[in-house]
């Protein structure tokens, strides 16, 4: 009998509570303060989507040789006319990949599929950012499971004043 091991490809890991808010508060200190001056309003904080599409996503990913998904910062243009609201603010693009053996090691090649028009990338897009498409404000927290305080920062903005966030 053949035996065929598979190597994982895993490269994260779960994390706690006092690590996803020091990267978050990091974030909004060290980023989020001057995006946001710089586009003249609030830029997003999160960008969610449901497991529901999630699934269908990576079900589709799969489908396709897919075997990773690559997570892209980026913004929308100043211009963009689909979500005037989302103009200007930023957002994670999903991109299926196929992992394959490189000269200098494994590398991930997004993916792509037949389109109407030719090849056309696996990707996924378009969640609700926030701001400004925020839920609304949690109940006052009385257990750990309250949720929407984490990552909370005060933020000096000189003679501007404070900024909790």
């Amino acid at each position: 009998m053949l035996t065929i091991e598979k190597k994982t490809l895993k490269v994260g890991k779960y994390v706690s509570t006092e690590h996803v808010n020091t990267v978050i508060r990091t974030y909004k200190q060290e980023r989020w303060v001057q995006n946001s001056e710089r586009i003249g309003k609030e830029d997003s904080l999160t960008v969610w989507y449901s497991i529901e599409e999630l699934e269908e996503f990576l079900a589709t990913a799969k489908r396709h040789s897919a075997d990773g998904v690559k997570f892209c910062f980026a913004a929308y243009p100043e211009n963009y006319a689909e979500r005037p609201e989302y103009a200007g603010r930023q957002t994670i693009v999903m991109v299926a990949t196929k992992t394959k053996e490189q000269e200098n090691g494994l590398g991930q090649r997004d993916v792509y599929i037949q389109g109407e028009n030719g090849p056309k990338i696996l990707a996924y897009n378009a969640g609700r950012i926030c701001p400004p498409m925020c839920p609304p404000p949690p109940p006052p927290p009385n257990d750990a499971d309250s949720w929407g305080d984490i990552g909370t920062a005060l933020v000096d903005k000189g003679e501007n004043g404070m900024l909790i966030i």
